[in-house]
């Protein structure tokens, strides 16, 4: 069903985070903001691809932080390809970039800095051993994905979590979570019925609402990423599958 005609698909699809940004290419307040809440939301991805790169886990905060600090601190979005659609590919891209030319750099430095440093092509490359690997390379690119779809579940089951507080139901979320989390060899409805003071229907009701409240607030948390709605369905077919 299209977004045209589904009057049950949230309202957060119609403008997302990535759209804004893209629409002023960082340029205005509002785009900038977008950008840094993004920007802060998938942090943790950025970081575990620079570690898988540089295999120093201080070296990678720093670097993380002065990516975000440049992406954040000038026009970081100019080249951002719309066509793509996806802020996961802009940010891949440009974190890509960034360590390349932090492996400049960095070569120029121990060189002196008296020469220019062009960086060789990867299948050209006869650098030393003790360079850090491309950041080309496809393992490091399944770990950002793998990183990125692990925040997306994190930042909708913390969701779910301030949603049933406000409620009154954190003790419900909290026993039926395991539900949502695969976290279920150990439990079953019955107990949880139990733990809850109610009946076994009642849990499998509850459950129902849940994990259906959870697949939509993971759409609406991927859908802030893109700025086709049309590419909700194929982005987390993708993402499950790395989790896979």
């Amino acid at each position: 069903m299209s977004a045209s005609n589904d009057t049950s698909r949230p309202a957060v699809f119609a403008t997302t985070q990535w759209t804004r940004v893209l629409a002023a290419r960082g340029e205005s307040p509002d785009a900038r903001a977008a950008l840094s809440d993004l920007c802060e939301a998938y942090y943790q991805p950025v970081l575990a691809f620079v570690r898988s790169w540089t295999r120093d886990d201080d070296r990678a905060r720093d670097l993380t932080h002065d990516f975000f600090s440049r992406l954040l601190g000038g026009n970081g979005v100019s080249g951002a390809d719309a066509q793509r659609g996806r802020f996961r590919s802009f940010l891949l891209g440009a974190v890509k970039h960034f360590l390349a030319d932090a492996h400049d750099r960095e070569g120029a430095a121990r060189r002196g800095g008296q020469h220019e440093h062009v960086r060789l092509k990867p299948e050209t490359d006869t650098s030393p051993g003790t360079d850090p690997p491309d950041p080309q390379t496809p393992r490091f690119e399944k770990e950002f994905d793998r990183q990125w779809a692990l925040t997306i579940l994190d930042r909708v089951l913390k969701a779910l979590a301030s949603e049933h507080a406000r409620a009154g139901k954190s003790r419900q979320f909290d026993v039926l979570k395991a539900w949502l989390t695969g976290d279920v060899e150990d439990r079953s409805q019955a107990g949880a019925a139990a733990q809850l003071g109610t009946n076994e229907g009642a849990v499998k009701v509850a459950i129902h609402r849940l994990r259906r409240q959870f697949r939509e607030l993971v759409k609406q948390e991927i859908a802030q990423t893109l700025d086709d709605p049309a590419q909700v369905t194929d982005e987390l077919r993708y993402l499950l599958s790395i989790l896979a």
